[in-house]
């Protein structure tokens, strides 16, 4: 029988007066990936950062491993890796000591970082990169790489925020087969948030569209869109529910500019 990884009970969170999440319930089987969907504001990051305890919960409650995040917080950071919008590697230090210092923060041995890191850099295709300064890095390669940093613990649910925000289409499409590799290789339970329809048909098993801090549905790609029509795409989907449509690339400087810029808005 399949383990719940996540469930989330009637999860809230209020910025002063304003309600950015509102009572949100669903629940994750291990090696699910699902995708939250919807457009800046509609309270994606807001619920990704609670689940990962760097948003106090206003009311209601999550369960991450069978850990809660109000009651467990600790042992629900053991349990996830988390890549955020925000910038998360140094520039001025190459892959491998970006790498180095996440193992040592993880409290990694000597032994198992060495493995470890080893085994990602081969994994994300960085090798060849590894002592490089990340400044000199492509966006894709710098993403790869907070990817990496975040598997070092190998955790159980991997948290991503809007992955491939601030990439170019190449960059885009060679992450996207690389996450696709991830969840094969790790059976790892992965929750993202996006904003890209074409993301998330083709990377997620499960998609909940979230509107003014509410999940509006949640399926299947395949059956929300069956529910539309015949060649409906998930944008489709959401303009059918909401009545508009969700609408929101590069080297080192590009993407930290980029990332800043959506963080402030979501």
């Amino acid at each position: 029988m399949d383990e719940i990884a996540l469930q989330v009970i009637n999860l809230t969170h209020r910025y002063n007066s304003t309600v950015a999440v509102d009572r949100i319930s669903f629940a994750i089987k291990e090696g699910t990936t699902l995708g939250l969907l919807g457009p800046n504001g509609a309270g994606k990051s807001t619920t990704i950062k609670m689940l990962t305890t760097l948003l106090p919960v206003t009311s209601g409650t999550a369960k991450v491993c069978g850990h809660d995040i109000v009651t467990e917080p600790e042992k629900v950071r053991q349990s996830i890796g988390y890549v955020s919008q925000m910038l998360s590697t140094d520039g001025e230090l190459t892959g491998y000591e970006n790498l180095l210092l996440s193992a040592k923060l993880y409290g990694l041995g000597k032994k198992e970082r060495e493995t470890q890191i080893a085994d990602l850099l081969h994994f994300m295709g960085l090798t060849e990169f590894k002592d490089k300064r990340v400044n000199q890095y492509s966006g894709g390669m710098v993403r790869r790489l907070e990817i990496a940093s975040s598997l070092l613990h190998q955790p159980k649910v991997l948290f991503l925020d809007e992955p491939t925000v601030g990439l170019d289409p190449a960059a885009r499409r060679s992450l996207w087969r690389k996450i696709g590799e991830l969840k094969k290789a790790f059976s790892t339970t992965i929750l993202m948030t996006t904003h890209d329809m074409e993301e998330a048909d083709l990377l997620c098993d499960i998609v909940a569209f979230m509107h003014l801090g509410h999940i509006i549905m949640m399926d299947t790609p395949d059956e929300l869109k069956s529910r539309v029509g015949i060649d409906a795409t998930l944008d489709d989907v959401f303009i059918e529910y909401v009545g508009s449509s969700i609408n929101e690339g590069g080297d080192f400087a590009q993407v930290k500019e980029r990332r800043r810029t959506v963080s402030n808005l979501d």
